[in-house]
């Protein structure tokens, strides 16, 4: 419980408060970290003492002669969770140290149970990260799976629906206490899952057998962007999968997988049953989008302002009306711009053939733009 470096800790904590010699020693008397590098490994019996009489050992010059490793001060048993787990003691004139006795054994135990709760955290973090991934890639339930899913209390029998988010544009990791004030936004229970999926990426697994409906999911998914927007400045995007039978929850992850590539363009929460046309972009590799850009939208690469409209365009549902509101130009601005298309590409936007070529391009493009961005 008390390990050498969480000692060192406690030594350079309490040392910002009292300018004497401190150490810390553990339950058999030996010193495992002190401002005094000489006296580390070495035997302190004043500090064994204290430990098996579990109270406050006051050391005197006279002591020093009778008991071994020791100086003049005081010895303070450290509590955890009822236990002696070390001794903590200050060097000095006993007199003049001991006001500090008590405010110091508090520092220490507080930082004691801080270390453990952290260390906690991070243990259950891990754990629900690897039993997750387990279940949305498991073909079958091992007998080590369902114990796992019992020792982490997490209910495997329910209906449920996966939810993936992403954090865009993470410029640095984020701390432990950030994470749990992220977990905590979400009702750790056993029917709710909250997993970790590197330092960008958050896993839900949503209970949804009493019929959960899809506006309840996006309020709740809306309230949380706003939460990370609020409070960390980051922004999200969330893809959504479909209700999966838990030992099927693998089909759901995928689609919340495939949605996400599709928010992560606009920045939204995306549900898979929306899917239409990206359902069939998602089987094309990386190569023939490129190709297919390049040989119908390729003559625009270099002309941005006429990407953009036919962008708007797509995004105003070819409304002519719209689109041109929407980029504050006059109609026939818009008119010219679209035969400038049409001259360059040799695609007609009111050609319902040529329409849809125009939309893959640029479907594809602002995938590959993503990618790159991302990198």
């Amino acid at each position: 419980m008390l390990l050498p470096e969480l000692a060192e800790k406690i030594v350079k904590e309490v040392r910002k408060l009292i300018g004497e010699d401190i150490i810390v020693v553990n339950i058999d008397g030996y010193i495992i970290a002190s401002t005094d590098n000489e006296r580390v490994g070495t035997f302190h019996e004043g500090a064994l003492v204290a430990a098996k009489k579990k109270r406050k050992l006051t050391i005197t010059d006279e002591d020093q002669l009778k008991l071994m490793g020791v100086k003049a001060g005081i010895n303070l048993p450290i509590f955890f969770q009822h236990d002696v787990i070390g001794v903590i003691g200050i060097t000095g004139e006993p007199n003049k140290v001991t006001p500090f006795g008590e405010v110091i054994r508090k520092m220490t135990e507080l930082l004691i149970s801080e270390n453990y709760y952290a260390e906690q955290f991070d243990w259950h973090t891990r754990a629900v990260e690897s039993f997750v991934m387990d279940w949305v890639q498991a073909k079958e339930w091992t007998d080590s799976f369902l114990s796992n899913a019992k020792l982490l209390s997490i209910d495997i029998e329910v209906k449920r629906v996966v939810v993936i988010i992403e954090f865009l544009e993470l410029t640095s990791p984020l701390s432990r206490d950030s994470w749990s004030s992220i977990f905590n936004r979400f009702q750790q229970n056993t029917k709710e899952v909250v997993a970790r999926s590197g330092n960008e990426r958050i896993v839900l697994l949503i209970n949804c057998s009493n019929g959960r409906s899809r506006a309840s999911i996006e309020k709740r998914l809306k309230q949380f962007f706003l939460f990370l927007t609020t409070n960390f400045g980051i922004q999200a995007a969330a893809g959504v999968g479909q209700a999966a039978e838990s030992i099927e929850i693998s089909n759901s992850y995928r689609q919340a997988e495939r949605s996400l590539k599709i928010a992560k363009l606009n920045n939204t929460i995306t549900f898979d049953e929306d899917l239409t046309l990206e359902m069939i972009s998602e089987d094309i590799n990386p190569k023939t989008k490129a190709d297919f850009v390049m040989r119908t939208i390729g003559p625009l690469l270099k002309e941005k302002e006429l990407l953009e409209t036919l962008k708007e365009l797509f995004k105003q549902n070819h409304s002519l009306k719209n689109t041109s509101n929407q980029l504050h130009i006059h109609i026939n601005t818009l008119h010219y711009r679209l035969k400038k298309v049409e001259e360059l590409t040799q695609l007609k936007s009111n050609n319902i053939h040529d329409l849809v070529i125009l939309y893959l391009g640029i479907l594809f493009l602002d995938e590959q733009t993503k990618i790159r961005n991302d990198k």
